[in-house]
């Protein structure tokens, strides 16, 4: 019986703890990372400062906490890529991955777009460009001609330019998305074929 109560109490810390989080990445993202206080989270949330304070101490632990959540795909597609054989398919699912896994955390990199300063300054920054490394070292093969390195890497940066540059664009997301995708993976096809 106390097993089930301590699950469902669980679970339900989770969710003020999302619900937190997706209410901080809102404020974030409307009015900036610096302009945004706790209290004003809060005041969102309709609860108490101390409330909030019980899940997350500071601003920067709550966007650290956001980062790690949905960069977590990231990290498990870096994993799986590493111990597939380096063929044209694990680069084309590797890329297909990738686009559903920045489909998925959107707002954390349109945050990440509009407060590049903040990011820099709270060691994100350095958590991401690691992640982007491990993704690189998956994708290019090493002893083939730099051109189709640049090009296996531009098929990464292709998908992230597609989640911000096209936003603006008329059209369904699904199809824009649909079409970032078939560039990328257009180029790492381009730069496998021209492998030594």
């Amino acid at each position: 019986m106390d097993v089930t109560m301590d699950g469902t109490k669980q679970q339900r810390r989770g969710n003020t703890r999302q619900r937190i989080q997706d209410v901080a990445l809102e404020l974030f993202a409307e009015q900036g990372y610096e302009k945004t206080s706790l209290r004003e989270i809060a005041e969102r949330l309709e609860v108490t400062k101390a409330a909030l304070y019980y899940h997350f101490k500071t601003k920067e632990e709550i966007i650290v906490s956001i980062f790690t959540d949905l960069t977590k795909p990231i990290e498990d597609l870096i994993e799986w890529g590493r111990e597939q054989p380096h063929t044209l398919e694990t680069k084309h699912e590797l890329v297909r991955r990738y686009s559903q896994a920045l489909t998925e955390a959107a707002p954390l990199f349109r945050f990440m777009q509009e407060n590049q300063a903040t990011i820099r300054e709270l060691q994100i920054g350095d958590s991401f460009k690691d992640r982007m490394r491990g993704l690189r070292d998956i994708i290019i093969d090493p002893d083939a001609p730099l051109t189709d390195q640049v090009r296996c890497v531009s098929a990464l940066f292709t998908l992230h330019a597609g989640m911000f540059f096209l936003q603006d664009l008329e059209g369904d997301p699904e199809d824009k998305r649909e079409a970032v995708l078939e560039v990328a993976v257009d180029l790492v096809t381009q730069a496998h074929q021209g492998k030594p």
